[in-house]
């Protein structure tokens, strides 16, 4: 069968290509997918979304990798409030029980029922331009699939994830310390 993405028609005698979308379609493992610029990995996720029968989501950084890969970003998609997360975040905890802050996970993430609904249904989870996600991010979508799927010990939540991207492109996105502070960091 010849498939298209873009316009552009897939050699379907290239093994690792095929190889990988079979891994997906077959597995629930999660997959690291890297290369340069211009080796396929966008074209990759175009043909995974064209030929899955699992309930997928595409998300991104930002909002041109987010269009770039048929996505939305990870903010608007988790509905994740802005600034860091630390491990011992009560954001992400169940309970505030003993506790004076009442804020939890569930306070911090009030999903509609239709979102909690993909969510729950979620099968393959496409994160792009992974390189230029924080690692607190990471966490936090972890811990809201963990939760919101009723499956606190499994990673993800069952979900199975593609991290796509070059790690020697994109740093995560964050706010840089200022110059007196990097001279600061570099003093000491």
């Amino acid at each position: 069968m010849i498939y298209k993405v873009d316009n552009i028609v897939l050699d379907n005698d290239n093994l690792e290509f095929n190889n990988a979308a079979e891994f997906v379609r077959h597995t629930d493992k999660l997959i690291y997918l890297t290369g340069k610029a211009g080796t396929g990995k966008t074209t990759f996720l175009k043909y995974i979304k064209q030929i899955t029968n699992k309930s997928t989501i595409i998300i991104a950084p930002t909002g041109v990798a987010a269009i770039n890969a048929g996505g939305v970003t990870i903010h608007s998609f988790f509905q994740i409030p802005f600034g860091p997360f630390v491990p011992s975040d009560s954001r992400l905890r169940t309970s505030a029980i003993g506790s004076e802050n009442k804020e939890t996970i569930y306070t911090t993430f009030r999903f509609r029922e239709d979102k909690r609904e993909i969510i729950e249904n979620l099968e393959l989870l496409i994160i792009d331009e992974i390189s230029m996600v924080r690692a607190d991010l990471i966490d936090v979508i972890d811990r809201i699939l963990r939760v919101f799927r009723r499956k606190p010990s499994i990673p993800f939540g069952g979900v199975q994830v593609i991290l796509i991207g070059d790690t020697f492109q994109l740093p995560p996105i964050g706010r840089k310390p200022n110059l007196r502070q990097q001279k600061k960091l570099i003093l000491v």
